[in-house]
């Protein structure tokens, strides 16, 4: 069912939406609302008018509960930790809470939940290496229900307020340290090639490598998925056979220590006959022997901005300004980097 003029021409108020929709306004606000005691066909649709209508409920109709919805795509890491962390610090100072939820690997959430957080009327959404497809984010937007993401997988688009850091720079600072150390055989073990962050990093990797006037090998690159797991296999393939890399930057953290657990199989010293470059700086990288060099990413930082945002977008009362902020990522030099053995 269509409008009777173009969406973007007009607008429609809940009475006019329900004659259109052949309902009744207590009907609509049910489906504005997430009940489930709507059929399946008219929800959908409501829901076709609402989006078609682009309505959007007046702040002052929307009446929050106190809670932050946080969504992973996956939780299983310390890495999750640092982010959890960060958005409690400001939902505990703002008097709400927090509820966590996780999309199973999908970079998306599933429509389920899209209809849960209508019912729960949330201050706001933070979504971490996810995003919101069309309908989704028509869904949150006609019920007020402002959404940041943080470290978004892929490309947000220029209306969505996200939180990223300096992925690329972060990558180009880890590989140049190697660079600078005089290490010409430099590997890298990268993330996801799905995410926007990691082939941020790995570009960076490969920039310094280019500007230091060395190959980039790609016989020397492989694709992880963030894991100790992947870290562990792929390491065991870089380290093997004749031509090893001397260094190799790891693209988080976790990969990184999954590395040193192939290189202790292996039978060689880090940082003696490797040396190890990670990313993230989760607290486990000043405890684990050698202590491991990696770039700082402000996760409880990013957190806590994309916790901020998403209230200050709540309060604001006129049309949300898209807002991409990138947080500075810095090079933390411990023990686990030094020069390369000699021949």
């Amino acid at each position: 069912m269509k409008p009777s003029k173009p969406a973007e021409t007009q607008t429609a108020t809940l009475a006019e939406i329900a004659r259109e929709a052949g309902v009744s306004a207590p009907t609509v606000s049910k489906v504005l609302n997430g009940r489930a005691d709507v059929a399946p066909a008219t929800r959908t649709r409501v829901e076709e008018l609402l989006r078609a209508y682009g309505y959007r409920r007046r702040r002052a109709e929307a009446s929050r509960s106190p809670l932050i919805d946080l969504v992973f795509h996956e939780l299983e890491s310390a890495w999750a930790m640092e982010v959890i962390r960060g958005v409690e610090n400001v939902a505990r100072d703002a008097g709400l809470s927090v509820v966590l939820s996780e999309s199973a690997g999908r970079l998306t959430p599933g429509r389920t939940w899209a209809d849960q957080v209508a019912a729960r009327r949330p201050h706001g959404v933070v979504l971490v290496l996810s995003g919101l497809d069309e309908s989704q984010r028509a869904l949150l937007t006609s019920r007020s229900i402002p959404f940041v993401v943080m470290d978004p997988a892929g490309d947000p688009g220029p209306d969505v307020p996200s939180i990223g850091a300096t992925n690329w720079q972060g990558g180009l600072a880890a590989t140049r340290h190697l660079v600078e150390l005089g290490h010409t055989r430099v590997g890298a073990i990268s993330g996801p090639s799905r995410m926007m962050c990691s082939r941020a990093r790995l570009d960076g990797y490969r920039a310094a490598l280019e500007t230091a006037g060395l190959p980039v090998d790609a016989g020397l690159i492989r694709t992880g998925d963030f894991h100790h797991d992947s870290g562990y296999r792929l390491g065991l393939e870089l380290l093997r056979g004749p031509g090893r890399p001397t260094a190799v930057f790891a693209g988080n953290d976790l990969q990184a220590l999954g590395l040193y657990e192939a290189a202790r199989e292996l039978g060689l010293r880090i940082p003696e006959d490797l040396s190890v470059v990670g990313f993230d700086d989760l607290p486990v990288a000043r405890w684990v022997g050698p202590p491991l060099t990696t770039v700082r990413q402000p996760l409880t930082e990013m957190a806590e901005a994309a916790a901020r945002l998403v209230l200050e977008l709540g309060r604001a009362e006129d049309e949300r300004v898209a807002t991409r902020v990138e947080l500075a990522t810095s090079l933390v030099v411990r023990s686990s980097t030094g020069v390369p053995p000699a021949v």
